[in-house]
């Protein structure tokens, strides 16, 4: 087998329908499985995919929440395939996307891994896509604000280039490299174990890609930012990658590094206690602002987001023709952000990926007349 493309999910069952969706669209002619472990959801997601997909997956089902290393090399261990995707529910791939990538990394053996051109919910290139390795001098660097080497930005966005680290969220690997560096760090229990699999790659002798090939990636769906458990979780990695790799160096600057994580896990929980304190106190309200809704797809599209709008209640106007809209666009509405929601039964995704990229920073929303689900970066409507 080619390919086999590893999900790990858990209570974004609707951003996975279409994850999959996308997954399938762009796989038509390529020899490869879907696999989908599933983190103990307590939002349906297990019946739901049963009865969509159930001879189209396979799906793995836990009976609590393994975290995301564990549950991918799960999944890694079942399958026997050239190549193995690690990708995000939140997310959605263009069409060529995966070719692209599987056809460079067949012309270059020594690519162990791959990454994409990232495009965050609102059209703009996630920074993410491309990373160094957070060594002392980088890690120090990036605390202190300056994050070039990081995220590498001295790259172009629309070449291929070799990088150090990629995202978990898109993340192509060969099995071989795998077999010979080993599978994901099950110490970590979500976040940081991209980086600390590229760097092993890196020092397996293998080469890390990043590719111009798109997706979008909702980022962080299946997890609540505002959560202590987030902070704990987060920092935690930082930690981890940092005592695994870089305890031997001197204090002199393992000492900096340390006490700079725990201080930006102090400011991030004192930040997130402000906010939640603000929200149960009435000061925010993170639902009064409803985005302007801007449809584009076929009549029976616009038919059936017509009774939706009308049924929630939406600001919405409908087109049948695709647009750009002038730049300016978002900031003249003042405090009413503007969703673009496109047609997926009539727009590519890689077609929608290239509008969203000239609507930035319109947000992007897609709807399906086959699963009459209405999907933002912050909601589902159906």
């Amino acid at each position: 087998m080619k390919l086999a493309v590893v999900i790990v999910s858990y209570r974004v069952k609707h951003y996975l329908e279409q994850c999959i969706i996308s997954v399938e669209r762009a796989t038509e002619d390529i020899d490869r499985e879907i696999v989908v472990v599933d983190n103990h959801s307590d939002d349906g997601t297990v019946e739901f995919l049963k009865e969509r997909f159930a001879d189209r997956i396979t799906l793995v089902e836990s009976n609590h929440n393994l975290g995301f290393s564990k549950a991918n090399n799960i999944a890694i261990r079942q399958t026997d395939s050239d190549y193995v995707l690690l990708l995000n529910p939140d997310t959605f791939v263009a069409e060529d996307s995966l070719h692209k990538v599987l056809t460079f990394m067949d012309e270059h053996p020594k690519s162990g891994g791959c990454g994409v051109k990232m495009h965050n919910a609102d059209g703009s290139v996630a920074r993410e896509s491309r990373r160094g390795i957070p060594t002392p001098w980088v890690a120090l660097q990036k605390m202190l604000g300056r994050s070039g080497r990081y995220y590498m930005s001295h790259l172009p966005w629309d070449q291929p280039a070799q990088i150090e680290a990629m995202s978990g969220a898109f993340c192509m690997l060969r099995r071989e490299a795998l077999d010979k560096v080993g599978l994901l760090d099950e110490d970590f229990f979500m976040y940081g174990e991209d980086i600390d699999l590229s760097y092993r790659l890196l020092k397996g002798g293998y080469e890390n890609w990043y590719l111009p090939a798109s997706i979008v990636h909702y980022k962080g769906e299946s997890t609540q930012k505002s959560s202590f458990r987030y902070v704990h979780v987060f920092y935690q990695a930082m930690l981890i990658f940092f005592r695994k790799h870089y305890s031997h160096a001197s204090w002199f600057i393992t000492l900096p590094i340390k006490a700079g994580i725990y201080l930006r896990a102090f400011l991030a929980l004192l930040q997130m206690l402000y906010w939640n304190l603000r929200l149960s106190l009435g000061f925010v309200d993170k639902d009064t602002v409803q985005p302007d809704y801007m449809f584009i797809g076929s009549d029976a599209m616009l038919d059936e987001c017509r009774q939706l709008v009308r049924r929630k209640g939406l600001n919405a106007t409908f087109t049948k023709e695709p647009f750009i809209l002038p730049c300016s666009k978002e900031a003249t509405d003042g405090n009413s952000p503007v969703c673009i929601v496109y047609d997926t039964s009539t727009f590519s995704f890689s077609q929608i990926i290239a509008l969203a990229s000239k609507n930035s920073p319109a947000r992007i929303g897609t709807y399906s007349s086959l699963t009459h689900t209405l999907i933002t970066p912050t909601e589902i409507i159906r």
